[in-house]
């Protein structure tokens, strides 16, 4: 057959003599025209002009686009080519029905789909080069479609060709549309004036586009990159090179950064607050605050989120119109040839054709999920806005916080940081789920409706059943809720208990007490998995309801059906039907999620209304410097605000620059020599009682006054009054203009008049570096930071800590003593250039030496030589000569003030009760001056500090990727390492389980799956068996009894297979964690040296959380939506096996985009949880840190740093779910692929209508489970990583507790005598390790008291550590009483020796369980332990006696008390041996004397090896060794050592006189 472009069926086709444009056929080809010359024109331009022109400004210039009517233009091109398409099935279909090929019919229409395609690209190109003059073409082709399409339609509307035919309808609305285009191009023109016109507008790139820092592009980008995620393409592929950091990720774009939106928020919430200001009742809606500001996009996103759930029911009709085609063209195969005159088609028999309902069904499927996408992305956007606005307002909220509210516990830390944790989240959660809330509803609405229209009253039936088992839902989620913060309260105290089995390791090793504690945990943990058990119980019920209902339902509504019709059932309502109840069942499970999130937004919402409303601090001080200015400022100058906002320079310095004249009000001139003065003052804490009353007092101008008197006096209040921290009730506070009485004109000018620096009484520290903590915000000066470093003799600490004064502290860093702490943040108040410097009791936590010199150094030199005002609150009153002026002060009020002089003229008494004090405070300074805390503070650090080197490497075998080291050639292997998927890890996760479990959940997930396939199979051929004998008989009731068994067994095994997988991840669980737990516990010491106790108790918390909670779900998820593809897969290759040749490049597509998007994922997840931290630490160091910020003046500097905290956490959760939709959006469209695909192979190839339907059915789960799979598999990977970790640990050595000898052969009172024998003894740490002592010899007769000295490090410690076998002997041996120790089980070695460790550790229980928490022992014994001790007193006056509760780490008990309670616990066990590490270091001279006494004669019959820290403590012992580099030197008793006057011990003794 020849073609022609006529059809040569027809003489008349090329006949013109009625007139040329009555001719059919030209004008079809005068509609040609327009589109070819398109093509002509822009073909060469696209070729040879791109790429040379581009944009002049470097900006991301591929995405700014800035023509007008832009999004117009794309959703109206986006609509031509949708009516195009329809265009051309159109005349193909009309083709069909004629003789021969009318070429005419569906030609022009290809080719207009064409050039409409090029006009979208050419336009695109146009516009992102910035070449405006070049849209003439476009211009000028629409004008010419314009024309050609009017002159069809005129001509239809002459030939009276009627409105209902499909071709009329097109070209009128062809016509419609080249209109629009036309006036989209013509608006184009006037607004941008390139052409016609003299002056074309200048425009520049919105400065987000400038700034190459901004990586998301999601607000820039045009339309179709905007739906499909185009723009994310490079960093999902580049994170395949290299992981994604916070640099690849970059910054937010302005309208999405903390401040932008908090300022709105802030507008709308001010404006609440002005219409309740006259109802005193009402308090102000922080609902309408939130609503004013971002609603707007919420509507957006719910009409998105309306438009795809309509598109989803495009599925169940499609499917029933393809079944019902497909029927219809197998019963009736004869066509009829249409006469070609009569060529039009109505619309009904267009969407009668199948082909064109594959076609529909699949454009349907794409559009729905490009607006589902779009709506979760918008809901996503605000969500994130909301976030970060609400956490500024809590934050400048927290600034402005009084201080009563803090310390009166009205507010407490853990409220604020649950309202930044928990509250903002709930509030975003909600948004998120938000437009759920109304299209629900619409959703279930339509649905039932369509099933009603289907099926008649049988659809009331299954929608009946779905909806009555929806609240059992809500039940069971909300049981979630409750078990989970069970779980959590056992977890929390789980990790209390182990938190102190990690600190007081070394003790319950040298105790042999492991195994009680060990024991505690173990009971603590089965209280957390009985919780767990529950938690695992409802979880799997949930699952199984969600996939139990539908199945439920279905059968509901068929065998109603079955016995109420009298029509048999059709497979076209049957598949139909089955897909609209997939459907309906979404909603209604989310509903119940949703109204749960609802209900805890409403609750988050009162405790935010309540936080905000709460007292905030007096805005009458000068100080206080209203926190909301420099954001409003921010808003009146629009120009600063962008600028401040985005340029390099911090925001604080262009803050400061326009705060100062709000905040600093000059005073009047005071008497020049005062810097302060306060003037009948009275001062509460909030409750309306004055605390400080009838203060009337003056601070003297560059001069020392110190604040005395008791505790509890008021000294701290005093300070705080002066700084606006308290509330006045009457009175002033005059801060005099300071600087024109300076001599120095270059010092006053580099500093503020009023500007303060503070140390408070409890030192705060930032989380960051030494050096940040000190200079806090100032300049860095070096002289000036040594200067200050000496003075607080912080040098020799740092020197200790692993990186210098770049270490970082705080939290989360490494844990300093008090007096550490104390001495940096009074290097802080040093180290500001400030006139006026308040120290709060800065000598409380500091030892003598160090005192003096911080007195000497720090404030006599360092702050008198820069004539500051310094304002002192001391204990110490030696210091009181010193001082230039002296306030002292008694319950509240001005005892006396003056010089010290003057008291001691006028108030003799209060003189002479000083001298006193101070004698006495002199002689505790004798004592003090050999307990030299400081030294052992730094001991401490040192010993914490100890495993540099191996804490490095720890920290690397926590990542992976070691191999970086050498990038070239190892760069793959790191490749292949990120993109694959830790499938070992899985297997030992899966096996700790146990296989008889791992079996089970493998065989009922597909057995289930199975029976699932086999409902619908058996459906389908019921259905079309039906059909094909129309004789009704009993066969229907063996076709619904099976149906029916089949059903039930089907729920049945959803029920089981729920359950094995979450049972088989409790068991996982349990025995990860008993593992673990043992595998510690019994780990060698020196584990404990060299790992961070930190990264050992993250195992036990994180990690065991994901482990408990996290991975059974998602391994439950992951196989359920796998099994689901593959059956699906499957039953369609039965079906129609050609779909499976479509489905190898479908399913490459598929591999590439999971690969890359998982490793992607990973990374944006991890960058999501470690921005997280640091934000949280902020809020609730700010909190603690109050009155200091504020004292300092700087809100302004620590609100910056909050806003890029958010920021920076907002930008990483934004990309992370950008990713989210990258990933949805593609396999979306993988699916819409496979329906395609399957619709037209079934249709092609189908067996049946019932195979057809079935087909179609399952193609559509597919689309719905694809992305599951993926986000699955990305979240099992990352949670694999716990298991890992955890694996990492269960493969360390533990010590060996099995002894040569058996218990029962040592004898019960082993030892008896206390003879030791050392022959020989080689010691080192570990095999790889120098030894630590060498060949050392020594003979202790029983009952001697023997003391070994040295230097540090010369192997005390290790000897006595040797008697337990905590390290490793690997030469000679010691023998106790006739026994060789190292063939003593461990257990029974260490049960029968004590010590007593340099740190006293108590331990959270009771007294009686920190001294024998075996329980052996009567209370008499005890009580005389604790009177041998010098306790016993102390501890009968405590409510309890024996059973008074001991805090954490023994807090509530002084360091001398507890190293005498430890003292107590070694006599308890009435062992003949006593080792003594260095046991007095930590205690005052009287409670050493105390211990040596009770040495002396509770131990006489014992043998005691004393450790000396200080020589003196053991000239009376019976043996001196004095040790040096693990050898023994001197080894005599102390009398004849001392006569050696060159000997070592004589020149220890001398030094230490």
């Amino acid at each position: 057959m020849r073609l022609a472009f006529c059809g040569n069926d027809n003489a008349s086709a090329y006949n013109i003599s009625a007139g040329v444009l009555r001719n059919v056929c030209f004008v079809d080809a005068l509609n040609l025209v327009p589109h070819v010359f398109l093509l002509f024109i822009t073909f060469p331009i696209l070729f040879i002009g791109w790429g040379s022109q581009s944009s002049k400004v470097q900006i991301h210039h591929n995405t700014w686009l800035h023509f007008p009517g832009h999004n117009l233009r794309w959703i109206l091109t986006f609509t031509l080519l949708f009516v195009h398409v329809c265009e051309i099935a159109e005349g193909i279909v009309s083709d069909t029905q004629m003789k021969s090929r009318h070429l005419h019919l569906f030609l022009p229409a290809i080719m207009g789909f064409v050039a409409a395609t090029v006009s979208i690209v050419y336009y695109h190109n146009i516009e992102t080069s910035n070449f405006p003059k070049l849209l003439l073409a476009l211009f000028l082709y629409w004008i010419m479609a314009f024309v050609t399409k009017t002159i069809k339609l005129v001509r239809y509307c002459q030939d009276g060709v009627p409105f209902s035919q499909l071709r009329f309808c097109i070209t009128g609305i062809m016509v419609i549309l080249y209109g629009l285009l036309m006036a989209v191009e013509i608006n184009v023109i006037r607004v941008r004036r390139y052409v016609f016109f003299m002056n074309p507008q200048k425009v520049k790139p919105p400065e987000d586009l400038q700034d190459l820092g901004v990586r998301f592009l999601q607000p820039f980008v045009n339309l179709l990159s905007k739906a499909t995620y185009w723009w994310m393409n490079t960093l999902i592929i580049s994170a395949h090179k290299k992981p994604v950091d916070l640099k690849a990720i970059g910054k937010l774009p302005i309208a999405m950064r903390a401040l932008t939106n908090y300022v709105c928020l802030k507008e709308a919430y001010e404006e609440q607050k002005k219409k309740v200001e006259d109802q005193p009742n009402r308090s102000p809606s922080i609902w309408l605050a939130m609503y004013s500001a971002f609603g707007r996009p919420i509507l957006l996103s719910s009409t998105f989120r309306y438009l795809a759930d309509l598109l989803g029911f495009a599925g169940p009709l499609c499917i029933s119109g393809i079944v019902q085609g497909f029927q219809n063209t197998t019963n009736n195969t004869n066509t009829t040839d249409k006469d070609p005159s009569n060529s039009y088609l109505s619309s009904e028999e267009f969407l009668r054709n199948v082909y064109v309902l594959a076609v529909l069904l699949f454009l349907a499927l794409i559009l729905q999920r490009t607006f589902l996408q779009a709506s979760y992305y918008v809901t996503t956007e605000t969500g994130i806005n909301l976030r970060g606005a609400l956490l500024a307002m809590i934050y400048n909220k927290i600034l402005r916080l009084s201080t009563s509210n803090l310390s009166m516990g009205e507010m407490t830390l853990g409220q604020i940081n649950n309202l930044v944790a928990i509250e903002t989240n709930q509030l975003m959660w909600f948004l998120f789920l938000c437009p759920n809330l109304w299209a629900m509803p619409v959703q279930i609405i339509m649905g039932v409706i369509l099933l009603y229209n289907l099926l008649g009253v049988s659809a009331l039936v299954g929608a009946a059943v779905i909806v009555l088992l929806a609240p059992i839902q809500y039940f069971i989620a909300t049981k979630l809720a409750e078990a989970q913060k069970s779980t959590l309260d056992y977890s929390t105290e789980r990790l209390k208990k182990t938190n102190e089995i990690l600190k007081g390791i070394k003790l319950l090793k040298l105790y042999a007490w492991e195994h009680i504690f060990c024991t505690s945990v173990e009971e603590t943990r089965l209280k957390e998995l009985t919780s767990l058990k529950t938690f695992a119980l409802h979880t799997s019920l949930s699952i199984f309801m969600n996939a139990a209902i539908p199945i439920a339902a279905v059968l509901a509504t068929f065998v109603t059906y079955a016995y109420t019709n009298d029509k048999p059932l059709q497979p076209a309502q049957a598949f139909a039907s089955l897909s609209l109840f997939h459907i309906l069942v979404t909603p209604l499970f989310l509903l119940s999620t949703v109204v749960r999130f609802a209900v805890k937004a409403i609750v988050s919402v009162q405790k935010l209304n309540e936080f905000l409303l709460s007292d905030e601090i007096g805005d009458d001080s000068w100080r206080g410097g209203d926190s909301s200015v420099p954001y409003e400022s921010c808003k009146k100058h629009t120009g600063l605000h962008t600028k401040a906002i985005n340029r390099r320079q911090p925001l604080r310095y262009q803050l400061e620059s326009y705060e100062q004249p709000t905040r600093r009000q000059t005073r009047p001139m005071e008497i020049d020599d005062v810097a302060i003065k306060v003037t009948n003052g009275y001062f509460s804490w909030g409750s309306g009682l004055a605390t400080l009353s009838n203060i009337n007092i003056r601070i003297p101008t560059g001069q020392m006054t110190m604040i005395v008197g008791q505790v509890g006096c008021g000294k701290s209040s005093l300070l705080l009054a002066i700084l606006g921290e308290m509330q006045t009730l009457e009175g002033k506070v005059h801060w005099s203009n300071v600087n024109d009485t300076e001599p120095s004109f270059e010092a006053s000018r580099s500093r503020n008049k009023y500007s303060v620096a503070y140390a408070a009484q409890k030192p705060w520290l930032l989380n960051a570096t030494v050096e940040e903590n000190i200079i806090f915000g100032s300049p860095f000066n070096k002289q000036r930071y040594k200067a200050v470093t000496d003075a607080c003799s912080l040098q020799p600490d740092i020197d200790l800590l692993p990186f210098g004064d770049q270490t970082e502290i705080g939290e989360r860093g490494i844990n300093l003593s008090g007096g550490q702490r104390q001495r940096i943040c009074v290097a802080r108040a040093l180290y500001q250039n400030t006139n006026i410097v308040f120290l709060d009791d800065p000598f409380s936590a500091l030892d003598i030496h160090l005192s003096d010199h911080l007195m000497q150094e720090g404030i006599l030199k360092f702050l008198q030589e820069d004539k500051r005002t310094l304002v002192l609150v001391t204990h110490k009153l030696q210091y009181l000569p010193h001082a230039d002026w002296i306030i002292a002060m008694k319950d509240g009020m001005v005892l006396r003030e003056g010089t010290l002089k003057d008291i001691q003229n006028k108030d003799i008494e209060l003189y002479e009760h000083w001298k006193t004090l101070m004698n006495r405070q002199d002689q505790e300074l004798e004592k003090d001056m050999e307990a030299d805390q400081t030294t052992l503070e730094r001991k401490t650090l040192r010993r914490a500090m100890y495993p540099r080197e191996s804490k490095a490497q720890l920290e690397d075998e926590d990542e992976e990727e070691e191999e970086e080291e050498d990038e070239d050639d190892n760069m793959s292997t790191v490749l292949r390492l990120r993109t694959k998927m830790p499938w070992k890890t899985c297997w030992r996760y899966l096996t700790s389980g146990g296989f008889f479990l791992l079996f089970l959940m493998i065989f009922s997930k597909l057995l289930k799956h199975s029976v699932i396939v086999a409902i619908d199979y058996w459906l389908a051929t019921w259905t079309s068996m039906d059909n094909e004998n129309d004789v009704r008989n009993g066969d229907d009731t063996y076709h619904v009894a099976v149906f029916s068994i089949l059903s039930g067994a089907g729920i049945v095994l959803c029920l089981i297979t729920s359950l094995t997988v979450e049972w088989m991840g409790l068991t996982a669980a349990k025995n990860l964690h008993h593992n673990l737990l043992n595998k510690i516990i019994l780990g060698p010491i020196r584990f404990f040296d060299m790992t961070p106790l930190g990264l050992i108790l993250n195992r036990f918390s994180a990690d065991t959380n994901i482990i408990d909670q996290h991975i059974p779900p998602t391994l439950e998820s992951l196989t359920r939506s796998t099994l689901l593809c593959l059956s699906a897969i499957g039953m369609i290759s039965y079906a129609t096996p050609w779909f499976l040749v479509a489905l190898v490049p479908l399913g490459i597509a598929f591999y590439f985009i999971q690969k890359y998007f998982r490793v992607a994922s990973k990374d944006l997840q991890e960058l999501d949880d470690s921005t997280q931290l640091p934000l949280l630490c902020h809020f609730s160091e700010t909190a603690e840190g109050l009155t200091t910020i504020r004292a300092f003046g700087h809100e302004a500097r620590f609100k910056q740093r909050m806003l890029e905290l958010t920021d920076t956490n907002n930008i990483a959760y934004l990309f992370l779910s950008a990713a989210n939709r990258w990933l949805e959006v593609r396999t979306d469209y993988l699916g819409a692929c496979i329906v395609l695909t399957a619709a037209v192979t079934s249709i092609t190839e189908g067996p049946n209508s019932g195979f057809v339907g079935l087909g179609l059915l399952y193609a559509l789960t597919i689309t719905n489970y694809l992305n599951w799979v993926v986000r699955n598999l990305a979240d099992l990977e990352v949670q694999m990583g716990a298991v890992k970790k955890v694996h990492s640990f269960l493969n360390m050595e533990s010590e060996n507790y099995e002894g040569y000898l058996d218990p029962s052969q040592v004898p019960k009172d082993w030892p008896q005598e206390g003879e030791i024998k050392i022959e020989n003894l080689c010691v080192r740490y570990e095999n790889n390790l120098k030894p630590v002592l060498k060949h050392v010899k020594a003979y202790i007769k029983p009952g001697q008291k023997v003391g070994i000295c040295g230097r540090t490090g010369s192997g005390k410690s290790s000897l006595s550590l040797a008697f337990f076998r905590m390290v490793d002997i690997f030469d000679g041996r010691i023998v106790i009483d006739g026994i060789d120790i190292s063939k003593l089980p461990l257990h029974t070695l260490r049960s029968r020796l004590s010590i007593i460790l340099q740190d006293p550790i108590l331990f959270s229980g009771s007294i009686r369980f920190n001294l024998d928490p075996e329980c052996k022992c009567t209370d008499d014994r005890l009580w005389e332990a604790l009177e041998i001790a010098q306790l016993k007193n102390m501890v009968k006056s405590l409510p309890g006696g024996l059973d008074a509760m001991v805090t954490e780490g023994g807090e509530n008990f002084s360091v001398g008390q507890r190293q005498l309670f430890c003292l107590a616990r070694a006599f308890v066990r009435k062992s003949s041996i006593l080792i003594m590490d260095e046991a007095t270091a930590s205690i005052d001279m009287a409670t050493e004397n105390i211990l040596q006494k009770v040495v002396m004669t509770a131990f006489a019959d014992r043998t005691v090896v004393t450790i000396a820290h200080r020589v003196h403590t053991i000239l009376t012992a019976d043996l001196v060794i004095v040790m040096k580099r693990g050898n023994i030197l001197e080894y005599d008793t102390p009398e004849k050592l001392l006569s050696q006057e060159d000997g070592i011990f004589a020149s220890f003794v001398r030094a230490d006189m």
